[in-house]
């Protein structure tokens, strides 16, 4: 392959960029094709990439689509960028941390689609007052507990430990859940005909309790971050609250705030 070939073997759309994964943001998508061109070695360690000018008309975008697929390949450790001396190729950061890229909702899907989770319970449960103020919801309500260990290919250990709490309005979904391997919240959207129309996002740092040290395979108290996610319907409903709890070693959030002009 040579710097002037497609993003994939497809048929570029009228933007210059294949279709493959047409629902990611366009500089993803470069991004993606230029990580695994460095991972395959077509850009060996210590090479520079090719100048911004080049690559914009190598995939036919602008020049600030190509600056944010750069700035993702920084983000996830392949590339360091130098006054004077452009962009050079360093060493993949080390194979058991994974990273999450969040803008959008959309986002959340390819976390998940990119994971395995392991179901260990599901159950209807009544939230008790410590458990409803963990997860911001009301005290005696009944939800659909599911929790258990997600996994990323090539890890060892868990990419996480995971909560999901759906409404019991939505709570038929569980029968779907032994056999669906992607996300829920897109699976509830289709089921009961709605729209997810936003989701809250907190970080807390916690420690990893003893019964999830010997899975994590790390020590008892390391340090560990909490993800914990409430969707909301368009109506206002909340339908899933998500936790999910990272060892903070293996574990990166990455997030983009631009301004909005009033």
């Amino acid at each position: 392959m040579d710097h002037k070939s497609d993003i994939s073997a497809r048929p570029p759309g009228p933007d210059g960029v294949a279709r493959k994964a047409a629902g990611q943001p366009l500089y993803l998508r470069v991004a993606a094709t230029l990580k695994e061109e460095i991972l395959g070695g077509l850009h060996p360690v210590g090479a520079q990439l090719p100048t911004e000018h080049e690559l914009c008309a190598r995939f036919a975008v602008s020049r600030f689509t190509i600056r944010e697929a750069l700035r993702q390949l920084r983000d996830d450790g392949l590339i360091m960028s130098r006054q004077g001396a452009g962009t050079v190729v360093v060493p993949a950061a080390a194979p058991d941390l994974y990273v999450l890229h969040a803008m959008s909702i959309n986002d959340l899907l390819t976390f998940t689609t990119n994971t395995r989770f392991e179901i260990e319970m599901m159950k209807m449960v009544t939230l008790d007052d410590p458990l409803a103020a963990r997860l911001d919801l009301q005290a005696g309500d009944e939800w659909l507990a599911i929790r258990g260990f997600r996994h990323a290919e090539g890890m060892e250990a868990p990419v996480c430990w995971t909560e999901y709490y759906i409404n019991r309005e939505f709570a038929a979904v569980g029968r779907l859940l032994p056999r669906h391997a992607g996300p829920i919240f897109p699976l509830i959207e289709d089921l009961f005909a709605l729209s997810i129309g936003e989701v809250r996002q907190e970080v807390t740092a916690v420690l990893i309790t003893a019964e999830q040290a010997a899975r994590y395979q790390v020590d008892e108290g390391t340090a560990a971050l909490e993800v914990r996610r409430i969707y909301t319907a368009a109506d206002g409903r909340i339908v899933q609250v998500t936790v999910n709890i990272h060892p903070a070693a293996r574990f990166r959030l990455s997030m983009t705030m631009r301004r909005v002009k009033p």
